[in-house]
């Protein structure tokens, strides 16, 4: 009885042995599966609302993962400024096309230069001196214009 004890106990001691060396054609300690399953937000595209709402970031022992989440949020902030910054952008154009299209005010015309793209010849009418008729038509001979 003895040495049917000995011999069942080499055997397991054998084959646990060989269970964790990996005498085996498979490995037997099988490889980790990754934390992090799948990138929550695509790469190749802007984020939409969609993209947003089927976003799931994986658990941890103590709640979400600071660093997937962390990244998500810089994505989205990143995604939002250029968004801001576009949207500006375009604002701004519109503005000019519009002030451009309405006739509006010449950013390159002198003060005091006629709209109609004459060269400003240095004289002020009654309209650019506060409308005073009289310093319109001044008599040439010096007088007082009475």
């Amino acid at each position: 009885m003895f040495w049917f004890l000995l011999l069942t106990m080499a055997v397991v001691v054998a084959g646990v042995t060989l269970a964790v060396v990996g005498g085996g054609g498979s490995p037997v300690l099988q490889d980790v599966a990754p934390e992090r399953l799948t990138d929550p937000l695509p790469a190749d595209r802007p984020l939409g609302r969609a993209d947003v709402e089927a976003m799931r970031l994986p658990m941890s022992v103590r709640g979400y993962r600071m660093a997937d989440v962390d990244e998500a949020l810089d994505r989205l902030g990143a995604e939002l400024a250029e968004r801001d910054a576009r949207i500006a952008e375009l604002e701004s154009a519109l503005a000019g096309a519009q002030a451009t299209a309405a006739g509006g005010p010449d950013l390159f015309k002198r003060p005091g230069e006629p709209l109609s793209g004459q060269p400003w010849s240095g004289e002020r009418t009654g309209e650019q001196t506060g409308g005073r008729p009289e310093d319109e038509h001044r008599p040439e001979d010096g007088g007082d214009g009475r």
